[in-house]
């Protein structure tokens, strides 16, 4: 259902967001930035879309569709981002939503975007490296994880400290020229 007092002619068409490209702002629906705009419940400076875990927004006359990716199969917070995406939008008026998760194409760092990075680093969580990643799967190993650069001081010689912090997509890490502990998202 439209927001009650949005024009028939504000919706879009249905926003697809995908590793090879983002819809123009021009094109995007105000469903779809109430969704967007709906904070990750485990590290709350974030928005789904900065995550890139936001697909899409379907807005059509039987309610609005949002297509939402886990950042790995098993994250416990999909159940909160669903909840609270769908009273994001009942609050400024779509009655009828529902939101869908989609495990293919499987989420990876890099659709986390330029902001997102930019709001990691920020936070002092040391975004994953932007450095272009082979095509195709991502071999995960039970090996040593890389040590990301320091979110605070940019020094590169940081050591892993804990293959695992708050959450199981993230590492701990020490910064070996500042001395400050941190935390890095792990590139899948």
């Amino acid at each position: 259902m439209v927001a009650r007092g949005t024009p028939a002619d504000a919706v879009a068409p249905v926003i697809r967001r995908t590793p090879e490209a983002v819809a123009s702002v021009a094109r995007r629906s105000p469903a779809y930035d109430v969704a967007a705009a709906t904070p990750d419940p485990e590290i709350p400076t974030l928005t789904i879309e900065d995550l890139g875990i936001l697909r899409s927004v379907d807005v059509t006359p039987g309610g609005i569709v949002v297509t939402i990716t886990p950042t790995y199969s098993g994250c416990p917070a999909m159940r909160e981002i669903a909840a609270d995406v769908q009273a994001r939008l009942n609050r400024v008026g779509f009655d009828r939503v529902t939101v869908a998760t989609q495990l293919t194409p499987p989420w990876s760092t890099d659709w986390i975007t330029t902001d997102g990075h930019r709001k990691l680093a920020a936070a002092g969580i040391a975004p994953p490296s932007s450095a272009p990643r082979r095509a195709g799967p991502v071999p995960l190993t039970l090996g040593r994880l890389a040590s990301p650069r320091c979110p605070r001081c940019g020094s590169p010689d940081t050591r892993l400290t804990a293959q695992f912090s708050a959450t199981a997509c993230k590492s701990l890490h020490r910064c070996n020229a500042c001395g400050e502990p941190f935390e890095g998202v792990k590139a899948i």
